[in-house]
């Protein structure tokens, strides 16, 4: 498997993982309907261990462009090579979007509430304050690489549980710090998916809200450039 399909292939399973729990929680006739902000991000959790897991042989696992800026800044990776893994991450979070679309087809008919149908592709603020929401989402994603960097840098060896700790991480993000703004925490997740939002035909859907969509790029890149800085200054 080479470093781009191996980006493509987690970045899908991220997504359609990560964004198939919030949709079995908030689509209607789902079997999870209701199940609350707990399974979510537990769900986001578990969908990054799996990805991880499945591709970090071949690429790494970033998975995700603020990681691979971060990594880049901080000198733990080829800046040549943060495009290839952007575009395979963009692809895979774009694949990742239908297959969720694909699975829950039924739902999204069944489902009146378009904001909701729009949450199974994407993120958006609990409360509309742009400088905040970026704020919001640069501090989850500092949270996120610095941890990563830290994690890798720490070698803790627990074989082929080596991606368990990102997988917590990430859980404990949605928990403490997911609320304001959804924790996108990576740009590819929240820009692929929200391009399969205004184009499949989905029932009663709203508008894909683009006037969001340059709040969790900038807040990613933003927490990712700083958790490098940090990170090689301590």
């Amino acid at each position: 498997m080479t470093p781009f399909l191996g980006e493509l292939i987690g970045t899908c399973l991220l997504v359609l993982l990560g964004n198939g729990v919030v949709a079995n929680v908030v689509l209607n006739k789902s079997k999870g309907n209701n199940a609350g902000w707990l399974t979510i991000a537990a769900g986001w959790g578990v969908a990054l261990f799996v990805s991880v897991y499945a591709v970090a042989a071949a690429s790494g696992a970033h998975l995700n462009p603020a990681v691979s800026v971060g990594l880049a800044a901080a000198g733990k990776f080829a800046w040549a090579d943060v495009p290839l893994y952007a575009g395979a991450q963009m692809l895979g979070a774009m694949l990742g979007a239908l297959l969720v679309w694909i699975t829950y087809y039924k739902h999204y008919a069944a489902t009146n509430d378009a904001d909701a149908k729009l949450a199974t592709f994407c993120t958006g603020p609990a409360i509309k304050s742009p400088f905040h929401n970026i704020v919001t989402e640069a501090m989850g994603t500092f949270v996120l690489v610095f941890g990563v960097m830290s994690i890798v840098s720490a070698d803790i060896g627990l074989g082929a549980l080596d991606a368990l700790p990102v997988a917590l991480l990430l859980f404990a993000i949605g928990l403490s710090l997911g609320g304001p703004t959804g924790f996108a925490v990576n740009p590819a997740r929240d820009l692929g998916p929200r391009l399969m939002h205004a184009i499949l035909p989905i029932p009663g859907k709203r508008d894909s809200d683009w006037g969001y969509a340059y709040i969790p790029v900038v807040g990613g890149f933003i927490g990712g450039i700083l958790a490098a800085v940090v990170f090689m200054a301590l």
